[in-house]
């Protein structure tokens, strides 16, 4: 019995050891194998003086707040730090406990709070403009519009401040060490910004409004460099293009020539915006649609040079992939998703001019203009061609006589020109009818008027005017009126 009961341990043991080797090889593979090292996010809101020794009341004081903050009672930490700034106003912790005053709110959280707390990191710039928690003030109003990122096909206000705020930060602090978070956060903003712009100018397209498509797809190429989609942005700048070149071609009133310089101009454009496309971002993944479309309009494919290639790997190789659990969470939360964003590079810092639709139409006119003025001689400067003597005279081109104020010599004298009949043509059907040799007799010129003779008498007094004299009106003759009109007869009169 014992010789069976060991048998069977036996290969128990022999499991046990193979087991405890196994687990030892993993452990010692799992320690030759050094993990990245991560670093550690800087908490801007975290205490910097809560390893100070101090029994001070006014450091106590802060402690008691910033304890009460981390508690989430951030009415109480308010009244506690607002204590100690009136309590205390030379404290050596004052610009601390006013910049708590602002982390308070904003770890509360909500519009309203996200408001006072921008108010009191402003007025923490407006008091403290030269100590070091200035820029970290500043970061901290651009992380209040970061944190109320729209997607971005939504309202896109709060990108646009937090870009502002952002880029205030870098320039107004240069030498600060949230500088490189900064530029991040500028990063992760403009991907959305230029999201936006690119699926505005891409629907353009999709309803064939190139011009407005080209203005907002060349806002992002020119504004948003570090896009993680610009050679799409320049495909669809040079498909914008291959489509106005398309409906010039169809266009079926305009002659052959002015089709054909239009559509080159504009196939220029398009093989410009792919060959672009291949040079500044030769690792994108739209490289090779780009090269299919310039072999397709025989045009020759650029080849970019190393610099470009690495800078483009070094940009293409920063970026997080895109997992279905990002695409999830992107459903549910309420800000953007900006895996997508590039690490490397330094954030455009100013907006160039934005390019404008009605520019791209204005360049079109110019162009089809220019299309149409190609084969005709350019006029001479100053050289206009007049009109004929029997054309009316247009703005544009002056009348061949001009007018003069002096009759001619020969003329009537009232300041026109008689101009005799032309010959009769021999070969004419209709005759004309008169005398051929007819001659216009010479103006006569008009009788002296004759002299004027005065027929007053000297010594003689004029008569007065009748304006002046006044007469008399005659009296009414009552004899011829009717007899309805006569007097009765009174007393003895009535008898005769």
């Amino acid at each position: 019995m014992n010789r069976l009961y060991k048998r069977s341990k036996l290969p128990l043991k022999i499991a046990a050891v193979a087991l405890a080797v196994v687990l030892l090889a993993g452990v010692s593979a799992e320690a030759a194998i050094k993990k990245p090292v991560h670093k550690k996010k800087q908490d801007l809101s975290a205490n910097p003086l809560a390893g100070v020794n101090s029994k001070q009341p006014d450091k106590e004081l802060f402690d008691k707040a910033m304890i009460a903050m981390k508690k989430g009672r951030y009415d109480v930490s308010r009244l506690d730090l607002q204590t100690m700034l009136n309590t205390y106003p030379e404290s050596e912790y004052r610009m601390r406990a006013k910049l708590a005053v602002g982390d308070s709110w904003f770890k509360e959280g909500g519009s309203a709070a996200l408001m006072q707390a921008e108010a009191e990191y402003k007025d923490f710039i407006t008091f403290f403009p030269n100590a070091p928690e200035a820029a970290e003030a500043q970061m901290k109003v651009g992380d209040i519009y970061y944190q109320q990122m729209e997607k971005p096909d939504r309202d896109y206000n709060n990108a646009q401040d937090a870009e502002r705020e952002y880029r205030n930060m870098i320039n107004q602090y240069p030498d600060s060490t949230l500088v490189p978070r900064a530029k991040q956060k500028l990063r992760d903003v403009q991907e959305v910004l230029a999201e936006r712009e690119t699926s505005i100018g891409l629907y353009y397209e999709s309803r064939d409004n190139f011009n407005a498509a080209v203005a907002r797809l060349q806002t992002v190429v020119d504004t948003y460099p570090l896009y993680s989609k610009s050679d799409q942005a320049l495909l669809g700048i040079g498909d914008a293009y291959a489509g106005e070149a398309h409906t010039i071609q169809m266009a079926p009133k305009l002659p052959g020539a002015i089709k054909e310089r239009l559509r080159a101009v504009y196939q220029d454009r398009a093989a410009a915006a792919y060959a672009k496309v291949i040079t500044r971002y030769p690792m994108a993944p739209h490289v090779e649609d780009a090269r299919d479309r310039l072999v397709a309009m025989n045009r020759p494919v650029p080849e970019p040079t190393q610099e470009a290639i690495a800078e483009s790997e070094a940009e293409e190789g920063s970026r997080q992939p895109v997992h279905i659990t990002d695409k999830t969470f992107n459903i549910i939360k309420h800000g953007p998703m900006v895996v997508e964003a590039v690490h490397v590079g330094d954030p455009s810092l100013e907006d160039p001019k934005r390019t404008l639709a009605p520019d791209i139409t204005k360049e079109n006119v110019v162009l089809f203009a220019a299309a149409v003025n190609a084969g005709r001689p350019a006029p001479a400067p100053g050289a206009v061609t007049p009109t004929g003597p029997n054309e009316p005279p247009r703005s544009d081109q002056p009348n061949s006589a001009p007018l003069q104020m002096a009759p001619p010599e020969g003329g009537s004298g009232l300041g026109v020109q008689v101009v005799s009949a032309p010959a009769a043509d021999p070969n004419a059907v209709i005759k004309a009818v008169g005398p051929s040799n007819t001659v216009v007799p010479a103006a006569e010129a008009p009788a002296e008027a004759p002299t004027t003779v005065n027929d007053i008498k000297s010594g003689s007094t004029p008569a007065a005017s009748t304006a002046d004299s006044k007469t008399k009106k005659p009296k009414a003759d009552l004899s011829d009126e009717s007899s309805s009109k006569k007097k009765k007869k009174k007393g003895l009169g009535k008898l005769f």
